[in-house]
Formats: C-alpha cells, sequence, structure tokens
C-alpha cells in the first residue's frame, strides 16, 4: 500500500475535517444500534437496513446531507466489517469513536466515483464533439483498468487455491440469472429496477465467474461445485436448518444449538464441508434425503 503526506490549504483541511466528523458520527450511531440488541431481542440492523437509514437521515439532516455520501457509507461499511470480526472471535467489539482521538475516514474506489462523474457529462455532452470523444476514452481507460485488476485477482487467488487445496468447493452460482435486468416489460414493469441494476454492477464486477473458471482450468477434477440452498439457513455447528437463525444480513444465530458466527462464514463452512440441500431435497454431493428444511445430522 502505498502512503503519501497531504498538505491541504486551510479549505481542503476544513472539508477533511468534516468527513471525519460525518464518518464518525454514523459510526457511533451504528454503535449505539448494536448496545440496544439483548439476548432474545430482533436483531440489529445490517449494512442494507443501515445504508436505507442513512439516506433517510440526509434527506432530514443538512448537516449530513451537505457531505459526502460515499465517505458515510464506507463508515457503515466498516462498523459491519468490524463487527463481524468481532462475532468471528478474531478481533475486539467495536467501540465509540472520540473526538479528536479517533480521526479518519475511508473512500474505497474512487474510480467509480470518477467512473459515474464522467458517465454524467457523457449524457450532457452533444453528438460528434470533441469534448464527448474525450470522456468516451476516459471511460474506456477506467473500465479497461478495472478489468485488468478483477483478472489480476482472479489469477491470484486461483492459483493460490489451486496450490494449497486438494479438494475445492466453491457455491454454484448462475451468474447470468443473477444478473438479469428487473425492468420488466410495458404491460409488467419491474420494480427497484435501480437498485437491481446498482447490484447487478456490484455483481459483475466481483468476478465470481471468472475465478470459478480459472479454478477449473488449475486444478481439474479437484472443484466441486456446491448447491446455495439453505447453506445461509444452516448451522456450521449442529447442522440445524432454519430460516430464523439468520438474523440479519451480518449474523447467524442457530435457534438450536445457540452457535454464532458471521453469516456468511457460517454459510462459507456449510459450503467447504458440501452441506447443502437442493431444491429438491437432495444433497449434491449425495447422503440422505431431505424434503422439507430440517435438522441433518452431524458430519463424521
Amino acid at each position: 500500500m502505498s502512503r503519501y503526506r497531504l498538505i491541504p490549504t486551510p479549505a481542503q483541511e476544513a472539508v477533511l475535517t468534516q468527513h471525519c466528523a460525518h464518518a464518525r458520527y454514523v459510526w457511533n450511531l451504528a454503535v449505539e444500534q448494536q448496545s440496544w440488541w439483548r439476548e432474545g431481542r430482533v436483531g440489529v440492523p445490517g449494512y442494507c437496513t443501515q445504508a436505507a437509514q442513512l439516506t433517510e437521515a440526509r434527506t432530514e439532516n443538512r448537516w449530513l446531507r451537505e457531505g459526502s455520501q460515499m465517505v458515510q457509507q464506507q463508515a457503515l461499511r466498516d462498523f459491519a466489517q468490524a463487527l463481524a470480526r468481532f462475532i468471528a472471535g478474531t478481533h475486539r467489539k467495536p467501540t465509540w469513536r472520540k473526538a479528536n482521538q479517533n480521526e479518519g475516514f475511508r473512500i474505497v474506489a474512487p474510480e467509480r466515483a470518477r467512473l459515474r462523474r464522467l458517465q454524467r457529462k457523457l449524457a450532457r455532452s452533444s453528438r460528434g464533439s470533441r469534448r464527448r470523444q474525450r470522456v468516451k476514452l476516459a471511460i474506456a481507460g477506467l473500465r479497461a483498468r478495472e478489468a485488468d485488476r478483477r483478472s489480476d485477482w482472479a489469477e491470484k487467488v486461483s492459483t493460490d487455491l489451486a496450490r494449497r487445496y486438494d479438494v475445492i468447493r466453491i457455491e454454484e452460482l448462475h451468474i447470468p440469472n443473477m444478473t438479469r435486468s428487473a425492468r420488466g416489460t410495458a404491460k409488467q414493469p419491474g420494480t427497484g429496477v435501480r437498485q437491481k441494476a446498482g447490484l447487478n454492477r456490484s455483481i459483475l464486477a466481483s468476478g465470481w465467474g471468472k475465478l470459478a473458471r480459472r479454478l477449473q482450468d488449475k486444478a481439474p477434477g479437484r472443484v466441486e461445485k456446491v448447491h446455495p440452498a439453505y447453506t445461509s439457513q444452516r448451522c456450521s455447528a449442529c447442522g440445524h436448518v432454519a430460516a430464523d437463525s439468520r438474523e440479519n444480513q451480518a449474523l447467524f444465530r442457530c435457534t438450536a444449538c445457540g452457535f454464532a458466527d458471521n453469516a456468511d462464514v457460517n454459510a462459507a463452512k456449510n459450503i467447504a464441508a458440501g452441506h447443502a440441500v437442493t431444491a429438491r431435497g437432495r444433497s449434491p454431493l449425495g447422503g440422505r434425503v431431505n424434503r422439507e428444511p430440517q435438522p441433518l445430522p452431524l458430519s463424521a
């Protein structure tokens, strides 16, 4: 990671200080929400719910609205990650941030913000103009660099996994189906089109399909695809399957044995062990049949 010393002007320093204040404020709100949770209560809101609440807060609060939404959303993402690490037992519980002590903010993937700005310029520019051509070239350059980074990541990760493991299990995802447009038809228009389009872009930018293909190329015969059904509802400790165990986007707490873990980590453990139940009730790796989600026996 490269590090640079900033020497901001007084005006720039004021903006940076405001970013720190916004990030600290949003983080502390998330900590306060988490502090309300007690055993037996409904789970605290996850990142998606908190992001929606942030949008409402920005509408009602001018001070927040004047700040960077990217900075504020990143503070929520950082909190969700910190909470997941605490639940996994690898880090301490996230605590309050104090002014003049815990100052800082993060901006991730600034090129995406630049891409959005260029796309707005492209929409406003006249066809055939030199400005439009320059903007199109800049957009093409950004997308090419993003594709290169995605390919580099897939190559490095797939090589590392193929070298270290004899058997590699991945979730069997049908990405073309997952990234279909939500527009619908003229007679039956879809709902949440913008939100679904954003989700589609995130999925495609993650490079899941490329990683799976490169794993199969580098570890032929050693990659097993696990059906994703109920992997997020199955307890990796006792095998109990229940939708209520997924308390929110980040937290899994088994309703049978009380085992708690980050929801994604718990699902990953099930996939790694080959634990899944298909829509017809049969494990894709063979074994007992379960017509409906129900407790499963522990693996030997």
